[in-house]
């Protein structure tokens, strides 16, 4: 799918059109093995790595502000010569990782109920504020999602709980009121085919809808979509939904929901299953980001959400989502085998990789 809405940008901005499919095919014969690798790491390993893990996030995302560059008027990448990598994706994982690990040393003191708000939310609040300096407000939504994910999980009060949610949202209203852009943003969402709105940021998701009515219950065929043609703009990207609809039709886009519940249902139960707290909240907070990602990221291919800028997981074009995606995927796979009766079942497969 990447190749199928990227080879029209690819032509006019690479060259080729195989371009930019082909970087992603080297980041994803680089994820995989990652992903098998990680997930021989012994948890001792992971509880070394997580206790630097809000340390690295903030040094990464301060060298974004300090050194990074700006992309259609977001500051959120870095150059490092040979590659640009976006901090804020590995910053996810990193934080669940050390928030879990927080969590879990806390809940084994007994006092898990105390004062568990005070314990993540200064980190997070910290990594949101210097993503929201680079203007990247979709990034930093989901780092508010997954910490009120985490807080859930934890066992926080639902009245504290909901005071958290609350400010959390009234805050994000702010943030969209003061600033014009986002505002015209959150206008245009409502009725993107407005005469005021669709030739400016209508344009997006009026055409983003016109992929998906246009593909039909079987859809136009893989790599006929024509709203790839220069009318939507980061169809590989942020748009990838819509291609799948137009392209694909109601069948390819039910199946990409199946396969992402299926996902996510994995994962929250692996999660569940864990006897360590650490992998319990770890695994959770993996999921709550791949959840509320895939949700920012479909509604505003829909339009029942304004654009926000997120890839969907696994799907849209985007090394540094990808590698990062699977490092999470390889903890969890990890959770996965340290578990006695799904080792079991893996043993019974005869398969030494699986094992």
């Amino acid at each position: 799918m990447v190749f199928s809405a990227s080879s029209i940008d690819s032509l006019g901005s690479k060259g080729s059109t195989y371009a930019i499919a082909v970087r992603q095919l080297v980041f994803l014969l680089f994820s995989i093995p990652m992903a098998w690798v990680l997930s021989r790491i012994s948890l001792l390993h992971w509880k070394v790595i997580a206790r630097g893990g809000v340390l690295i996030s903030v040094v990464m995302l301060l060298f974004v502000q300090i050194f990074g560059n700006s992309t259609s008027g977001n500051q959120n990448w870095l150059s490092l010569g040979f590659i640009i990598i976006q901090p804020s994706e590995f910053a996810k994982f990193l934080m669940i990782l050390w928030a879990g690990y927080v969590l879990a040393k806390h809940e084994r003191s007994g006092r898990i109920h105390s004062n568990v708000l005070a314990l993540i939310t200064p980190a997070f609040f910290l990594c949101m504020v210097l993503i929201l300096a680079g203007n990247d407000l979709g990034s930093a939504s989901v780092f508010g999602f997954i910490l009120v994910g985490l807080l859930w999980v934890s066992g926080l009060k639902l009245r504290v709980f909901g005071v958290v949610l609350s400010a959390g949202f009234l805050s994000l209203a702010l943030l969209v009121l003061t600033s014009p852009y986002r505002v015209q943003r959150f206008i245009a969402f409502l009725n993107p085919f407005a005469e005021d709105q669709y030739k400016l940021y209508g344009w997006q998701p009026a055409h983003s809808l016109f992929g998906l009515a246009s593909g039909g219950f079987f859809g136009v065929g893989l790599g006929a979509s024509r709203q790839k043609w220069g009318n939507l703009a980061e169809a590989h990207t942020d748009f990838i939904f819509s291609v799948i609809g137009e392209e694909l039709g109601l069948f390819g886009t039910l199946a990409t929901l199946f396969l992402m519940s299926i996902l996510l249902f994995s994962v929250f139960k692996i999660a569940m299953r864990a006897q360590d707290p650490m992998v319990r909240y770890v695994g959770s907070g993996i999921g709550c980001w791949i959840g509320i990602q895939t949700v920012l990221n479909i509604g505003s291919a829909i339009s029942v959400l304004p654009v926000v800028g997120v890839t969907l997981p696994l799907l849209s074009y985007g090394g540094s989502s990808l590698i990062a995606t699977y490092m999470a995927i390889g903890f969890v796979l990890g959770a996965a085998r340290r578990d006695p009766v799904i080792y079991k079942e893996l043993q019974a497969t005869g398969n030494k990789w699986l094992q």
